[in-house]
């Protein structure tokens, strides 16, 4: 049997870790809650979910991948990016989304009563930069940020001063799917990421990782990274994940990340790196 852990970081803010170390933000506002990314459709997060709030719940998409989007069914009403609507779509398949599981140890946990069936996402709500969603006394808005998928948002919670990035800009970017953006049009990105976001927060919260907030720093050491692998100074670390090859820019260990201490990197396509 499937269970989900989770961990109070403020009033208003619990964070929820899934099966595969995947986590997903409640938000909790005086007349509802939102939740942000559903993890990987393994075990029931709404039950979970209305242990934690008894609140209505929304349910909002950092993007249409397989470890953030795969417990949306589970919920009434839930925001994405139409941009990814066909990412959605492919890691909705069963096999895909074994084989991603299948890589965490815990997967022996897993039956196959476990798996949230897939929807259409026609059934969701589009969700884009602009939007702001009203919790009562707390808002997130919604920023673009496409790169490691077309449809990728950031979310800040004004009041709370914090911006949550999903998997748009973190310690280990993957930027090399087919569907995921060159170099050069990231990097523009994250410039008007940081324009349009400056001075209204003070930590950001990831999706993976030892699960802690980072400093507000995070967001120019991966656009210093862009500008590093556009300027040849990288390390060219090969990676292999679930069967495709790329490049990390910076030499790092998985579980303790850069070599040289900083925090930014990007798994990328040297092909790809001027567009």
């Amino acid at each position: 049997m499937v269970k989900f852990y989770s961990e109070k970081i403020s009033e208003h803010v619990t964070r929820i870790y899934g099966i595969t170390g995947e986590q997903m933000y409640l938000v909790a506002g005086s007349s509802r809650a939102a939740l942000i990314d559903t993890g990987s459709g393994a075990g029931s997060l709404r039950a979970y979910v209305e242990t934690l709030t008894d609140k209505p719940v929304i349910v909002l998409l950092t993007h249409g991948h397989v470890d953030h989007a795969m417990g949306a069914p589970e919920f009434d009403t839930v925001y994405m990016n139409r941009k990814d609507d066909s990412i959605y779509s492919e890691h909705c398949d069963i096999e895909l989304r074994k084989g991603y599981l299948s890589q965490s140890p815990a997967f022996v946990q897993v039956t196959e009563e476990d798996y949230i069936p897939a929807v259409s996402s026609e059934s969701f709500h589009n969700m884009e930069g602009g939007d702001v969603f009203d919790l009562g006394g707390l808002s997130i808005e919604i920023y673009d940020c496409p790169g490691h998928t077309q449809g990728s948002v950031c979310m800040l919670i004004k009041e709370e001063r914090a911006l949550l990035t999903g998997d748009a800009c973190n310690t280990f970017v993957f930027l090399f799917d087919h569907y995921s953006t060159g170099i050069s049009t990231y990097e523009k990105s994250l410039e008007e990421l940081k324009d349009k976001t400056a001075g209204k927060f003070d930590r950001i919260y990831l999706s993976h990782g030892p699960g802690k907030e980072y400093p507000v720093e995070l967001l120019d050491e991966v656009i210093e990274v862009c500008e590093d692998i556009k300027h040849g100074n990288v390390d060219d670390q090969p990676f292999i994940f679930m069967g495709k090859t790329a490049l990390i820019a910076k030499a790092a260990e998985m579980d303790a990340g850069r070599l040289d201490g900083k925090l930014g990197n990007i798994v990328y396509d040297k092909e790809r790196i001027t567009e």
